[in-house]
């Protein structure tokens, strides 16, 4: 939807500038600030919907607005209305910036703590991230996203939130924030009007594009996965509705959003087929399902789980979710390869692009990985073998290294997910993908725990829809579809071919060789025959351009 939005583009584009010349460089800092604000903003929206609908149905709703609020620290006390963003957004700057730092936030931290759901809210089903969506222009079919009515919510929000500060270093950077977000949000109501398209989705493509901006190869290897990658992740494992799923290293929670997308646009595609749109990466998408009843959305919140060791990253990974209307994100801050994280065999669907660079003491390696290594791209191979229940798939970016080091644990790591799973696919993936933030060359694994492997599918992507330089621009040419096409029509006999992008290689060769798995150990490559002039030939040709050079520099000498 966003790459039809040029103006939505250039406001956030601006937003990031602004935080900048503000003085907030570090774009995890300022996204999370940004996400502050858009947070605040849309709790006085709802709010302030859930009042128009009390009014207009006669039911009686206490708003989170009412009352008063204790300020952390203090026995002062203030009235939360005071607290809206409609409120304090008049306030003059420097007024508006201690306001907001010693009133608004600490509340926002701590907003659902002790809130009780009101009769309306039980009515809507309505949580702080997603309101039900109604129709807007000709879009008839737009109805309401999936949310749980399962407690813990705001618990699990507010612990998470505990050692947020909210960092501005001027009033005027505030100020202009405030007056971006404001038009952001004005845009994506005139797009969801005149563009048909679902408020929440909009809201969700925004945030997606704010948080493309903190994709840095960081510590420890980590960065974002661009979301075609994800998506194409999704369509390979096809999860299926009540499956529970989990990211080892969720970071902002791509991967289950994947995971939740999926789920929705394969049971419309399955009632309403009608429904479906092709998305700018040739992918089927749904955009809001109409089939979910309460229970189906109780399922789906008690199905999607993530795991990160980065405060803050949790925390945008729940405000991902949430903005995309999953109002119950199962997020929490664990090490995954720690002794404290046991829950082996658990899931049926793991998606993961775990941390390539780092390395783990050893004596804090969970007691149930073998593996002789510290390394984490390796251990978290295995880590995700664990966490699978018996039969349950994975896809799982690794480094190339992974699929061909010589090294001992390289090869254990490899034999493992052979001997003891299905592998069912290495597919490929050229360097330029996670550029402009990582130039390293990776492979995606797809296997099954408990399966046998018989042979593995290979294939070699070598478009994914974009150019593999830092620009990323958009182009016409990709392998995505056609990988998908391509792996649920596999035979073994068929994809023989090692001159295709596509071939199947038996388990013993691969054995055979090590339990390597890198693409171009089997690949067959085609070398165009070039036809060169005889000698003699090539003499004659040579002489003839002196001849001319000679006869070219006669005759400037005779103009002297």
């Amino acid at each position: 939807m966003l790459q039809n939005n040029a103006q939505l583009k250039s406001l956030i584009d601006k937003l990031w500038q602004n935080f900048w010349e503000g003085g907030i460089a570090n774009p995890l800092t300022a996204i999370e600030q940004i996400t502050y604000l858009i947070f605040m903003k849309r709790l006085d929206d709802l709010e302030a919907k859930r009042e128009r609908d009390a009014e207009w149905t006669g039911e009686k709703y206490v708003s989170r607005f009412s009352g008063k609020f204790t300020i952390p620290g203090s026995d002062q006390s203030i009235d939360k209305n005071e607290l809206r963003w409609s409120v304090f957004k008049h306030k003059p700057a420097d007024e508006m910036l201690l306001h907001v730092q010693m009133k608004v936030f600490p509340f926002l931290k701590a907003y659902n703590q002790h809130h009780e759901p009101s009769e309306i809210e039980k009515a809507y089903n309505l949580n702080i991230a997603a309101e039900p969506i109604e129709p807007y222009g000709d879009n008839k079919d737009a109805i309401e996203s999936p949310k749980s009515t399962e407690p813990g919510n705001g618990d699990n929000f507010t612990r998470h939130m505990a050692n947020a500060v909210f960092i501005m270093p001027k009033a005027s950077l505030l100020v202009s924030a405030i007056n971006i977000v404001e038009d952001i949000f004005k845009e994506i109501e005139k797009d969801a009007t005149k563009g048909g398209h679902a408020f929440q989705d909009i809201q969700g493509d925004v945030y997606e594009m704010l948080l493309s901006e903190i994709a840095t190869a960081g510590k420890n290897g980590q960065f974002r996965t661009p979301r075609h990658i994800i998506k194409l992740m999704a369509e390979l494992v096809a999860p299926q509705l009540g499956q529970t799923m989990a990211d080892p290293s969720s970071g902002t929670g791509g991967f289950i959003l994947g995971y939740y997308q999926y789920i929705l646009t394969d049971l419309v595609r399955k009632t309403n087929p009608e429904l479906l749109t092709k998305d700018e990466d040739g992918f089927e998408r749904a955009t809001i399902s109409a089939i979910l009843t309460e229970e189906l959305k109780k399922i789906l919140a008690k199905s999607m789980y993530g795991y990160d060791i980065d405060t803050t990253m949790v925390r945008l990974g729940i405000m991902n979710l949430m903005m995309h209307g999953i109002d119950n994100p199962q997020l929490d801050y664990k090490d995954t390869l720690s002794k404290s994280y046991n829950e082996d065999s658990r899931y049926d669907i793991i998606m993961a692009n775990p941390p390539f660079t780092g390395n783990i003491d050893k004596g804090d390696i969970n007691e149930g990985l073998k593996l002789p290594t510290t390394k984490t791209e390796l251990l978290f191979v295995e880590r995700i073998f664990n966490m699978l229940k018996m039969g349950g798939t994975a896809a799982v970016i690794v480094p190339s290294g992974v699929i061909q080091n010589s090294g001992k644990a390289f090869e254990a790591v490899r034999k493992l997910i052979i001997e003891k799973a299905e592998l069912k696919a290495v597919i490929a993936v050229p360097s330029g993908v996670f550029k402009p933030y990582a130039g390293v060359s990776t492979a995606i694994l797809i296997f099954t725990k408990g399966g046998e492997t018989d042979h593995v599918w290979f294939y070699d992507m070598q478009a994914d829809g974009y150019t593999l330089d830092d620009k990323r621009n958009k182009i016409a040419d990709s392998d995505l579809p056609d990988i998908v096409q391509r792996y649920k029509t596999r035979d073994a006999k068929k994809d023989s071919d090692r001159k295709q992008k596509y071939f199947i290689v038996p388990k013993k060769e691969i054995v055979a060789n090590n339990y390597d798995l890198n693409l171009s150990t089997y690949k067959e490559e085609v070398y165009e025959e070039v036809s060169y002039d005889k000698p003699n030939v090539i003499f004659g040709k040579l002489e003839s351009i002196e001849a001319d050079i000679q006869k070219g520099l006669a005759e400037l000498k005779e103009l002297l």
